[in-house]
């Protein structure tokens, strides 16, 4: 019988030693670097010519935000965050607008000093090696400030020049963005200046980029190519953090997602385990006064029905509703959106 043992080479997130393992298909190898002493382990695939094709999927943690707060005065606009990243996923950071996103991100990036809490990116303190963090981090920011006096080639050899590294990814990133590179970046639409922001930061291969709601700006043509784009990075074992606050775009490209409302992180789970919560969205007339209802958790009137979601069997349901006179009724099934929205009601904005 031939031997099935294969090899595998995995590169530490933490200090870039290089590990190889042995295996055969479906093992679970436990690694520990040799140099840093990082733990964590590699999966083989059931599939040897699987294996060949697919990301690997340590258990390595590559970001870690331990109970991060910031205040601005008065204003607590992060308050206790906790999460992990793991090497190779794709970790969605879910909120409506002025929910924390924004704020977690620079943190994390050493643009804002948190008040108190800790974070590490590749094993290291944001508060003691953000230097050499960035070297190997890629960044979209919420709101792109370029320099508009230079052409689109002159501000990405610019940005080449800063880190040094080789941009092995800008003729894939160019083909796929069709940047007018000759023209001054004042004159580009602001869709053109997202695509450049995107360029940025992926061109140069870096082993985690950090995105601040990306698609602001694109098409919807461009935006399922870069879905696209970032799935094929995702296969090579790139980690990457997705901001946003549109739900579809999350559902469509991460593994995981942190759900943020007003600084606090209310829910972190896989997305396909939101998709497995059951529940009833309800819709209803009544001839009395709608207010009478309104005692039911999370009920609210718009356009003249009542409307709330419940996990309760829809016989509690009907019990509860029996006692009023019912003109109309609609009940559905839970869409992925209802399950995100019960976690933003209430949610502020600014």
């Amino acid at each position: 019988m031939q031997d099935r043992n294969i090899s595998k080479n995995v590169r530490c997130p933490t200090c870039s030693n290089i590990i190889e393992i042995m295996g055969v298909p479906g093992e679970k190898k436990y690694i520990t670097c040799e140099q840093c002493k990082l733990k964590g382990y590699f999966k083989f695939d059931d599939d040897i010519e699987e294996q060949k094709t697919k990301s690997i999927p340590c258990d390595i943690k590559v970001i870690e935000v331990r109970n991060i707060t910031k205040k601005y005065k008065d204003i607590v606009a992060v308050k206790n965050v906790n999460f992990d990243v793991k090497k190779g996923e794709i970790f969605g950071f879910l909120g409506p607008n002025g929910a924390g996103k924004t704020t977690t991100i620079r943190t994390l990036l050493g643009f804002l000093k948190p008040n108190q809490g800790e974070a590490y990116i590749f094993g290291k303190n944001i508060k003691d090696n953000i230097v050499d963090i960035r070297r190997n981090v890629g960044y979209i920011p919420g709101e792109l400030n370029l320099y508009e006096h230079l052409t689109g080639r002159q501000c990405l050899k610019y940005f080449s020049s800063i880190r040094n590294t080789n941009l092995s990814l800008l003729d894939e990133l160019l083909e796929i963005f069709q940047l007018p590179l000759d023209r001054k970046i004042k004159t580009y639409s602001r869709g053109m200046k997202q695509k450049l922001g995107i360029v940025q930061a992926f061109m140069d291969d870096p082993e985690i980029v950090i995105m601040d709601e990306p698609t602001s700006g694109l098409d919807p043509l461009l935006q399922q190519k870069f879905y696209q784009f970032l799935h094929n990075e995702k296969k090579k074992g790139r980690t990457m953090f997705f901001s946003s606050h549109i739900l579809s775009e999350v559902d469509k490209v991460c593994d995981r997602v942190g759900i943020i409302r007003e600084g606090k992180l209310v829910a972190l789970e896989r997305v396909e385990n939101l998709k497995r919560k059951k529940g009833k969205r309800i819709r209803l007339k009544i001839k009395e006064d709608p207010k009478e209802i309104l005692s039911i958790t999370n009920a609210q009137i718009i356009d003249g029905w009542i409307e709330f979601v419940t996990e309760d069997s829809i016989d509690e349901v009907i019990k509860k509703i029996a006692k009023f006179s019912i003109v109309d009724l609609d009940i559905q099934d839970f869409s992925l959106e209802d399950i995100f929205m019960r976690y933003y009601d209430d949610g502020g904005d600014n």
